[in-house]
């Protein structure tokens, strides 16, 4: 088994990833969630050792890995890059997307915060949108019991039409369910029928246009009335993985093309254009969200958040959101020059005071000046000047960051910028990357 660019169904995208099975009745596992839900421990509880990371192809995004056996099966899990969204904005939608639609795993694992589970129900509609093989694993249900949270996952499979399991990765618990949960669903051994969401009168009849023809020329490739709605909304990308994926462009289609315009008229005669329909979309999968929580969770104690509230109507306002955004890295960045002078210069001291000794030792041993000029004043001295010099910063900079991240401040940071980079035609999360090359440079 290996990661490869071939497919394992019927022209997966070229660019994406696919797996190779060992035995032809090996399950292949989606794991998807939001960042910071504890997916990759749910990956490593359930995968152990036996694991492999890299890139997905043609792409920065790391991608990981792994197997595990249960009821004599083999499953390959693999844990997609963790995203708010499926509607790809950025490489790491965009893989997502990809691998759960065209991937062909046998089952996709969505892991939600048990503590934010409302706004985890959001990446958890839009995937039901794409496949109907879905386990919901409702992990740090130990969080959310401090918190004094209850989550009915009886009412919430219900209400989701999949099956929900509650976990605590950190200890273990409701793994084994979890596990029995993904066998019964990728051998199709219990029946499962997910919600469908309603959407605007206007974009259902646009919906209904479209997708007859699609189900005929696609069949069950696809997710005909999903694969609608994108194309109402003219999503770029996916068209071109759809190109790819099924080895020819659906849009080709006369027939189907005509029924796209046909759509896009119907909905601009509404008054919807593209963006708006995008909004109505979003609003549509916020409220059912919002339904579906209120019939499946209860707080006991209402203000358990409401220090998280406070905390992000300052970070994330529109009058002190950047402010305290740019004093904060401003923070960061002082500490890490002025923190790494001291270090430096011990770290230079150090390997130049070796530098001597080691050109002594050639002397003494009658080396060749020119090989001494190599080893000693290329390779060494180099490498001394660059550890010095790269490794104290680093070594400031990117454990502040990390804890940035782990109080939650990084998003934050991203939900700020994001309107100015969308201008761009990029995402706010490039944010946090460029902080860092401004380190390196």
């Amino acid at each position: 088994m290996g990661l490869t660019n071939q497919t394992t169904g019927t022209g997966v995208p070229a660019n994406k990833l696919s797996l190779e099975r060992v035995y032809p009745d090996d399950k292949v596992i989606a794991l998807a969630g939001n960042p910071n839900v504890g997916k990759s421990t749910v990956f490593n509880s359930l995968t152990g050792l036996n694991q492999h990371t890299g890139n997905w192809p043609g792409k920065t995004v790391a991608n990981a890995y792994g197997k595990y056996r249960h009821k004599d099966k083999n499953f390959i899990m693999v844990d997609i890059p963790g995203t708010y969204s499926l509607m790809s904005n950025s490489s790491e939608e965009e893989i997502a997307r990809d691998f759960v639609c065209f991937g062909a795993p046998d089952a996709t694992v969505v892991v939600a915060d048990a503590t934010c589970l409302e706004r985890n129900l959001n990446l958890i509609l839009q995937t039901l949108e794409i496949t109907d093989r879905v386990v919901v694993c409702i992990n740090l249900i130990d969080e959310a019991e401090r918190k004094k949270i209850s989550i009915d996952c009886g009412k919430l499979s219900a209400s989701l039409g999949v099956p929900v399991i509650a976990t605590n990765a950190r200890s273990n618990k409701g793994l084994a369910e979890l596990m029995e949960a993904v066998y019964e669903v990728a051998s199709r051994q219990i029946s499962v029928s997910p919600l469908q969401i309603a959407y605007d009168s206007v974009i259902e009849e646009a919906i209904g246009i479209i997708q007859p023809k699609i189900k005929e020329l696609a069949g069950d490739k696809i997710n005909s009335r999903w694969a609608a709605l994108k194309l109402i909304d003219g999503d770029e990308s996916l068209l071109k993985a759809l190109d790819r994926y099924l080895g020819y462009n659906l849009t080709d289609n006369l027939e189907l093309r005509e029924l796209v315009i046909k759509a896009g008229i119907h909905i601009n005669e509404q008054g919807i254009k593209t963006d708006l329909l995008r909004d109505k979309v979003v609003s549509r999968l916020v409220e059912t969200a919002e339904e579906i929580s209120k019939n499946a969770i209860a707080y006991k104690n209402m203000t358990c958040n409401s220090t998280d509230r406070k905390i992000d109507r300052i970070l994330t306002s529109k009058i002190f959101g950047i402010p305290i955004m740019l004093g904060m890295l401003a923070v960061i960045f002082w500490l890490t020059v002025a923190g790494a002078n001291y270090p430096s210069r011990l770290l230079s001291d150090l390997f130049f005071s070796i530098e001597a000794r080691l050109t002594d030792l050639f002397v003494q041993a009658g080396t060749p000046v020119w090989l001494h000029g190599i080893l000693i004043l290329g390779v060494y001295r180099t490498l001394a000047w660059v550890v010095s010099v790269m490794l104290p910063p680093m070594a400031i900079f990117f454990p502040l960051f990390t804890l940035l991240e782990d109080l939650g401040y990084l998003p934050r940071v991203a939900f700020n910028m994001d309107n100015f980079f969308k201008k761009a035609c990029a995402h706010g999360k490039q944010a946090l990357s460029m902080c860092m090359v401004k380190l390196i440079l």
